[in-house]
């Protein structure tokens, strides 16, 4: 067996995180027991969650220890395997993290469907960000046809989705993107009605301009500045899924705005609805949004754009990029090649 790398949370950040808080190990991947396989890592998801996993307070799930393999959604390859239920070669969904190679007694990986897309996919468009967008936005947004909903993050991987799938139900969607580029995008390439630049300094005005019947649904990916913007154009009876709060994920203490009162008061006024989610909430609705999304995918109706960098070395650097907001699309690396 070859040697393995695997990169480890070396400290945790205070703050950005930095390249101290990662380590870089070189590891000889141990042969599969009884009922195990070895799997041999393809490509890495790069995902905002990650931070959260890399602090210490309470949260969803449990922190990534210190000297730990960095939390990861991974698309690998079987290479060796005494599980009846998987075969070498077989290409398959697992929880391997920021390394080469992991083992697997089977429990929590799903085989990769090559005949959905390219099997990169199954942690994009078609994986977890994909059913987030699909099932915050349908099952907790709820837009009806004619609403205005607007998503912040509109090029990334969950933001993009969501933008189209509100197209799709008839409604007008309004993406929130950090520049020019990814603002044409959104527009051009994507079919969104507008995309305004959150670094525009008249983005509230902006904002506006582009919701004049204003906001039904806002599917929150970033909070700070964006949400500031939002807030007064929510209608009666908007619903906001709260999917990343990136803006504040480097925050040193948590803190309520100092408008909080207020923000309570249209809550009670308008009749808001806020949820906060995870999108292992909607578990059950896995095979729905499969059926319905690789359909989209397929007859062009969801459009899907990857950002990729090369090797296990580089996904401290990208992700470190991806919290400021650096990738143009879903943030992948390609740590192997599809077939070993």
């Amino acid at each position: 067996m070859s040697q393995g790398k695997r990169i480890v949370l070396a400290s945790r950040p205070h703050g950005e995180p930095t390249s101290a808080n990662f380590r870089l190990e070189d590891y000889t991947p141990p042969a599969p027991g009884a009922g195990e396989v070895l799997l041999r890592t393809i490509w890495l998801s790069l995902d905002p969650y990650m931070r959260g996993r890399m602090s210490e307070g309470p949260s969803y799930a449990a922190p990534v220890p210190i000297g730990g393999v960095m939390e990861g959604g991974t698309v690998s390859e079987v290479i060796a395997s005494n599980n009846p239920g998987f075969a070498k070669g077989d290409i398959v969904l697992s929880r391997a993290g920021w390394q080469t190679h992991a083992l697997s007694d089977g429990k929590g990986l799903a085989k990769v469907d090559p005949k959905l897309g390219p099997i990169s996919t199954s942690i994009g468009v078609l994986g977890m960000p994909g059913m987030t967008a699909y099932t915050g936005l349908l099952d907790i947004g709820k837009p009806q046809p004619g609403e205005t909903v607007v998503v912040a993050g509109a090029s990334g991987a969950v933001g993009s989705a969501v933008g189209q799938i509100a197209r799709i139900k008839g409604a007008r969607a309004v993406g929130i993107a950090g520049g020019k580029d990814k603002c044409d995008y959104v527009v051009k390439e994507l079919g969104f009605d507008a995309c305004i630049d959150h670094r525009d300094p008249d983005l509230a005005a902006r904002l506006k301009e582009a919701c004049p019947k204003g906001i039904d649904v806002y599917f929150e990916n970033v909070g700070g500045a964006v949400f500031e913007a939002v807030f007064p154009l929510l209608n009666p009876f908007a619903r906001v899924p709260v999917c990343g709060l990136i803006a504040h994920y480097n925050d040193r203490e948590a803190r309520a705005p100092k408008w909080a009162s207020s923000i309570m008061f249209a809550i009670l006024t308008k009749r808001l609805t806020f949820r906060g989610f995870i999108v292992s909430d909607f578990a059950a609705r896995h095979g729905d949004f499969l059926r319905d999304m690789s359909a989209w995918v397929r007859d062009g109706k969801v459009k899907y754009k990857e950002f990729v960098t090369e090797g296990l070395e580089s996904a401290p650097g990208a992700f470190m990029g991806l919290l400021k907001g650096a990738n143009f699309g879903k943030q992948l690396v390609r740590v192997g090649p599809d077939k070993a």
